[in-house]
Formats: C-alpha cells, structure tokens, sequence
C-alpha cells in the first residue's frame, strides 16, 4: 500500500519538477544589461554560439561591464560596449550563425579578423544585414526597445577611425554607463 501512494506522489510531481527546470534552464539563458539610461533584457543563442554566450557570462559574473560605457552609438547602426583599450581577456572563434542583424541583435563586436572578438559588444539599432554572417549574433533584445532607442539618440561628437576615416565611432557627448550585467 505505501509503495502505491509513493509511486503516486511521484507521478504527480514529475510533470511540476520538469516544468520548473524548464523554467530554470530558461531563466539561465537571460541577462539584464542595466544602464543609467535604463534596462535591457536579452535571450541568449546558446546553440548557435555557445563559446560567445560563455564567454560573455563570464564577463558578466566577474563584474568585467560595470562601469563600462557605449562608447559607441551611431543611430541606425549599433550602440557597442565594452572596452576599446587592450586587455588580457580571451578571444573567441567566430560563431556565424543563422541570427540576422535586425534591430535588438546582440552581437559580439571584433577587428578585421573574424576570431578578434573578446569583451565588446554591440546591440543593433536598425535591421542590419550587411553584417550577416560577418559577425557572431548571441543575442536578441526581448525587453527594453524603449531604452535601445533613448541611447541611440543621445547627442554624440563624430569620430572617423582607420587609415580612410571609414570606421564611425560616434561618441556620445554625455557617456552612457553600464551599472550591472545580471544573469538570470
């Protein structure tokens, strides 16, 4: 008899334990990127771009964006964060993927060589499909356009990089800081 009202007890609790790892496994796949601006909220692509979403996590555990700045913001381009300056952090494979650039793509920012990228990223303002296949998308904004586009409107001081003043690193006049990356 005891043996029946166990058996029972777990046949009634395996579909609550399954539904709440669900909801734990997808919990694990978000983060908050929290800014003086506002909050944003993304969903990560872990089986598109495992390394890049670890990697980013990483980064987010250590407190590495706290402080951190968009540095970057050319409106109907991208907003990017992170760290122009050289580090010590790790680089990542390119992770191309079938994620389009369109507006709240997250992807992960890097120089001419496909395996540069490590600690920037970028957030997409505007569909942006030249950039398919070209860059790592490991994200995609699922809360907060409103914020998305408060930043990509701030007034900035143009700024022209590279030998033929080609790369646009708009810099917003007031910075735009990043208080917390929380994982959840």
């Amino acid at each position: 008899m005891e043996w029946k009202i166990i058996m029972r007890f777990i046949h009634l609790l395996l579909p609550a334990l399954a539904c709440l790892i669900s909801l734990s496994t997808q919990a694990e796949n978000r983060v908050t990127i929290e800014t003086d601006m506002g909050n944003m909220t993304f969903e990560f692509f872990p089986d598109e771009a495992p390394k890049t979403v670890a990697n980013f996590q990483r980064l987010a555990q250590t407190g590495w964006y706290e402080g951190k700045a968009f540095y970057r913001v050319v409106k109907g381009h991208v907003i990017q964060a992170g760290s122009m300056d050289e580090n010590n952090e790790p680089t990542v494979v390119a992770e191309f993927n079938s994620h389009p650039h369109i507006k709240g793509a997250l992807g992960l920012a890097r120089d001419e060589d496909p395996n540069s990228g490590s600690t920037e990223f970028y957030i997409c303002d505007a569909a942006r499909p030249h950039l398919d296949g070209r860059y790592t998308v490991f994200g995609q904004l699922v809360e907060g356009e409103a914020v998305l586009d408060a930043i990509a409107n701030v007034a900035v001081t143009e700024k022209w990089y590279g030998d033929d003043k080609k790369i646009a690193f708009h810099e917003p006049q007031k910075p735009v800081l990043i208080k917390a990356v929380r994982l959840h």
